[in-house]
């Protein structure tokens, strides 16, 4: 099987990459480098079903050659973190309506498979917890600039339906909840990076809000094999999948797991939304994925809990050279 890895050397596909590898897949990457790294990809360059372009997903004629010589798309690109999207909203907006728009236009041509990693947070400010895959979305209003980013992504879903729907291409959907593990980086808002690398450097560790609000981490190795799995499976086609952990912990409790393990003596400090992000910024109390669906299809359950991942990040975190 050949593989097109749409932003395959950022955190999630430079680890895509690695398990496609390591099932015997040919994979071809394309990555613009604007949020991703040649390092998260360095040591695959010698592999010899490995290959790569710096492109822009954008770039029609080259992402077209890619696509043709590939049996699956795994569409990964797409603007990153809460705050690059907070402070570019015209640039998350084009990068995935418009990139998602012309991959599945392209693949439709020669009818490949196409896999679109989509996000918890079109599920928005629902109550209704936990999320299962076809809850209605409850998105605030178009003043608040950090729903582009959710509105895009089900743009991006509604696309990607109707493509199967309409033209018989298939396509799977992957709502991703808070990945985490080596390689991201916290540059753009990523919580447990961002916590950890505070804490090595001294503290504080910075929590926005009341820390009251929860999340569900799931490991980056658990998500990539769910991902893979989904991409094989023809019960898939056409249907919407929560992918990530049900392990439920407010921030608050994540800022002492990590000063715990990675820093006793530093401080926890709380920051405003407003002076974090924007004014008005709205977050999300609770976001945790009823996960039967995918349970069911390919038996996903994720290996390890969010004591197993901080750990595990900690020593990683403290073995780099530059913890930035």
């Amino acid at each position: 099987m050949k593989a097109l890895v749409t932003g395959g050397a950022g955190f999630i596909g430079s680890h895509l990459c690695e398990a496609l590898l390591a099932a015997g897949w040919a994979v071809q990457v394309i990555d613009d480098l604007s949020t991703g790294s040649i390092s998260n990809i360095e040591h695959l360059k010698a592999n010899r079903r490995f290959s790569y372009v710096i492109d822009d997903v954008a770039h029609e004629e080259a992402l077209s050659e890619l696509v043709d010589r590939s049996d699956v798309v795994f569409h990964l690109a797409s603007a990153v973190g809460v705050k690059l999207i907070v402070e570019r909203p015209v640039h998350t907006i084009h990068t995935i309506i418009y990139d998602t728009e012309l991959v599945l236009r392209r693949a439709a041509v020669k009818g490949k498979k196409v896999l679109i990693t989509s996000s918890s947070e079109v599920y928005g400010k629902s109550l209704k917890v936990p999320f299962s895959e076809d809850d209605d979305m409850v998105l605030g209003p178009t003043t608040k600039s950090r729903w582009s980013y959710a509105a895009s992504k089900a743009i991006d879903e509604f696309l990607g339906l109707s493509y199967f729907k309409e033209k018989k291409l298939p396509v799977v959907i992957a709502r991703l909840f808070n990945t985490v593990g080596p390689r991201q980086v916290g540059q753009y808002g990523m919580v447990v990076p961002r916590f950890i690398q505070q804490a090595l450097k001294g503290g504080p560790i910075t929590v926005y809000g009341d820390g009251s609000q929860s999340r569900c981490f799931c490991d980056v190795s658990d998500v990539v094999r769910a991902l893979v799995k989904l991409s094989s499976c023809e019960g898939a086609v056409g249907r919407v999948f929560n992918v990530g952990s049900t392990q439920e912990i407010t921030i608050s409790e994540l800022a002492e797991k990590v000063r715990a393990l990675a820093n006793p003596a530093c401080e926890i400090a709380h920051i405003p939304y407003t002076e974090a992000y924007e004014e008005g910024f709205e977050d999300l109390g609770r976001r945790v994925p009823d996960t039967s669906r995918i349970r069911e299809l390919i038996g996903f359950e994720p290996t390890m809990n969010i004591d197993q991942i901080l750990a595990g990040l900690v020593e990683y975190h403290r073995g780099r050279s530059d913890p930035d």
